[in-house]
């Protein structure tokens, strides 16, 4: 059983256990866990980790519609990016 309940955030603010970790506050964190694993931070932002993420889950399943709701974004053009990623990466493949 766990102690969290709905609505409560996984990983809270340090000031402000109502709000969520900023960008600010878990940006080092992540710098840190990158490099406890022997990678280097710098190669690792928390943005592209981000993308990284809804590039797998779109290249796995095609469902653009599906990462444009786990992002969050509002409009599908916002999401669009992860489609050129794709094109570009195939485009690299092709022999010409």
């Amino acid at each position: 059983m766990t102690k969290y309940k709905a609505g409560e955030y996984l990983f809270p603010g340090g000031r402000n256990p109502d709000r969520p970790l900023s960008t600010r506050q878990y940006a080092p964190l992540v710098s840190k866990w990158v490099s406890g694993i022997g990678l280097e931070p710098s190669k690792f932002a928390t943005h592209s980790l981000r993308r990284t993420k809804a590039t797998l889950i779109y290249r796995r399943t095609g469902n653009l519609r599906a990462v444009q709701l786990l992002l969050g974004h509002s409009k599908i053009e916002s999401t669009v990016g992860v489609e050129v990623d794709d094109a570009l990466e195939i485009a690299e493949k092709v022999d010409v």
